[in-house]
């Protein structure tokens, strides 16, 4: 049964490759009308992708499930793998999980819903709606329920964080970025396959394997268009530029990655060269700074969760933002690249940033520590603090 399960799927992988209708709705089962409609729309959804590859890998099965006498049904695991032509390096994998019916010996699939087991296929694009593509010079806009003009606005603000990341991080990355927008900030948050409520108010999220290198799965950002909107031009190249600098750096982003580093040096990149001080940037810093409530260290990864306090979270990226900027403009730009880096490299977390600090900026931890408060505290005009 495994392998003319996989033989069915190598054909309705090969009628999705091949723009065939006909062949991929002959995989289906005809028993539900419902079923056949939606995948039908959700085929159609698809044309509009440029496709280089497409597979279907069986990775398990949940065993045989009665039909009441309409034959065997079976419960199945599988992995689509996919790259979009021209952007890919590697491939985007999700999980599928088929419900199939034999019909006169053979299998078609009956449902992707894991109706027969409760688990849950991924949410693609295409399955939201029809899918309209906009190309840029070095980016792939693809939009379900948008306008093309807010489709290209947001490729033009791809290009020009590309070129950004380009100069700034002089090591080997695609040199592009696909951006996916849905429809609203529930469609999102089921492209993520997560809560809305973590990503009210989140403009941009990148969905990605740290530190996979090129065999990683490929990076999309994801745009939330309800929290985009509302955003001015600067804010809009600012956020899609800090989406860019994530997947420039996937490959040296790896567990050992504090998120002040990462968070921080991708705010870097996405408000360099845009002439806005720290005041303008940094305002909930500021106000602590203000208030007397300088931060004695470095961001946690537990301060940039999403499900907290909205203004605690731009702190931290606030601080984490600072202490990059601090970087470059004490050491130069390379030396932060070079840090950066360096972190990601440790087999560990523990003792990452320390060695790192020693090795490439010629400081302890406590030191660097101590300078990122002073110039914390210089850039909002107090006193130097004490210890």
């Amino acid at each position: 049964d495994g392998q003319a399960v996989q033989r069915l799927l190598d054909r309705r992988a090969a009628a999705v490759r091949e723009r065939d209708a006909d062949a991929f709705l002959a995989t289906v089962d005809r028993s539900s009308a419902r079923y056949l409609a939606e995948q039908r729309r959700m085929f159609a959804n698809l044309a509009a992708v440029p496709l280089r590859s497409w597979t279907y890998r069986l990775v398990d099965t949940g065993g045989f499930t009665p039909s009441l006498g309409q034959g065997r049904r079976l419960a199945a695991r599988v992995e689509l793998r996919y790259r979009i032509s021209g952007y890919d390096t590697a491939p985007v994998v999700a999980e599928e999980y088929l419900t199939l019916a034999q019909r006169n010996g053979r299998w078609y699939v009956a449902s992707d819903d894991g109706e027969d087991d409760g688990r849950r296929t991924s949410v693609e694009l295409w399955d939201q709606g029809a899918v309209s593509a906009v190309r840029g010079e070095h980016s792939l806009v693809l939009g379900v329920g948008q306008d093309r003009r807010r489709l290209r606005e947001v490729a033009a603000a791809a290009d020009r964080g590309v070129g950004v990341l380009r100069k700034v991080w002089p090591h080997s990355w695609a040199g592009r970025v696909v951006v996916e927008v849905p429809a609203s900030l529930d469609r999102m948050a089921a492209l993520l396959g997560s809560s809305a409520s973590g990503y009210r108010g989140i403009a941009a999220v990148t969905t990605g394997e740290v530190g996979g290198g090129r065999d990683a799965a490929a990076d999309r950002v994801i745009v939330n268009p309800e929290a985009y909107r509302i955003l001015g031009d600067f804010g809009r190249r600012v956020v899609i530029t800090h989406e860019t600098a994530h997947v420039a750096t996937r490959a040296a982003t790896t567990a050992a990655t504090p998120l002040w580093l990462s968070e921080g040096f991708a705010d870097w990149a996405g408000y360099l060269g845009a002439g806005r001080g720290p005041h303008e940037v940094a305002p909930e810093l500021a106000q602590a700074v203000a208030a007397g409530r300088l931060p004695d260290a470095l961001p946690a990864d537990g301060a940039f969760s999403f499900g907290g306090k909205a203004e605690r979270l731009s702190q931290a990226y606030e601080e984490g933002w600072l202490a990059c900027r601090m970087i470059a403009q004490k050491w130069g730009e390379r030396k932060l690249v070079a840090f950066y880096r360096a972190v990601g490299e440790s087999p560990r977390r523990e003792g990452a940033v320390e060695s790192a600090l020693r090795e490439v900026l010629g400081v302890g931890l406590g030191e660097f520590t101590d300078l990122w408060r002073a110039y914390v505290a210089a850039q909002f005009g107090v006193a130097r603090p004490a210890r």
